[in-house]
């Protein structure tokens, strides 16, 4: 057996160890850990899984953040984890460091785990944001169409009222809109004013 598989066998053994009874860490198999941090369903939790590769631990294993878990999680946030689990590994290059990584995000979960629930904080106001834009837009849209329908709608009542108005050039007869002189003056005056009224007018027109 190699030096490596030697120092990865007695790590497993100190993981196992170290962890038995905690519901958040899982072995999937001889190579890959996974450790779960904050409360599952509170919108503020994530999973860490660190895999090892042939040559570990004298190289750094494989951080992965892109598991189903973490399907709600923004790459930012993915990102920031790998960077310091990154960074703190390269310290223990040549001893076993799942332990010592799983770790050192629990000493800084708390930070995190405000972080990441402001960050879904704003997903979800963006996501409300968004869809009272959206049925805003298609409200304005409906009643739009609905305005210009009602608008070219005519009933055939309508239309024959409109032509019979009208020349076969679409322009009004003359004398559409004059005054019923007789009717209007029967409706101002007194019957002798208006049958004065009216002898005058004819006198005007002869």
């Amino acid at each position: 057996m190699s030096e490596t598989l030697e120092q990865q066998k007695e790590e497993i053994e100190a993981l196992v160890s170290i962890y038995e009874g905690d519901e958040y860490f899982k072995q999937l198999n001889d190579t890959t850990f996974q450790y779960k941090y904050g409360e599952e369903g509170e919108g503020k939790s994530f999973n860490v899984e660190i895999v090892w590769n042939e040559e570990y631990p004298n190289t750094l294993p494989k951080i992965n953040l892109d598991t189903y878990y973490n399907r709600d999680i923004s790459s930012a946030f993915k990102s920031k984890i790998v960077d310091i689990l990154t960074q703190e590994g390269g310290t223990w290059i040549g001893c076993g460091m799942t332990y010592t990584l799983f770790e050192c995000i629990k000493e800084k979960l708390t930070e995190l785990l405000q972080e990441l629930e402001e960050e879904q904080k704003n997903a979800k106001v963006a996501n409300i944001t968004e869809s009272v834009s959206t049925v805003q837009l298609e409200s304005s849209v409906k009643s739009n169409q609905t305005a210009t329908v009602k608008k070219e709608q005519m009933t055939k009542a309508q239309k024959r009222k409109m032509w019979s108005r009208t020349d076969n050039k679409g322009n009004r007869q003359r004398g559409w809109n004059w005054v019923d002189i007789i009717k209007h003056l029967s409706q101002t005056g007194s019957k002798d004013e208006s049958v004065s009224n009216l002898s005058n007018i004819q006198s005007v027109t002869s």
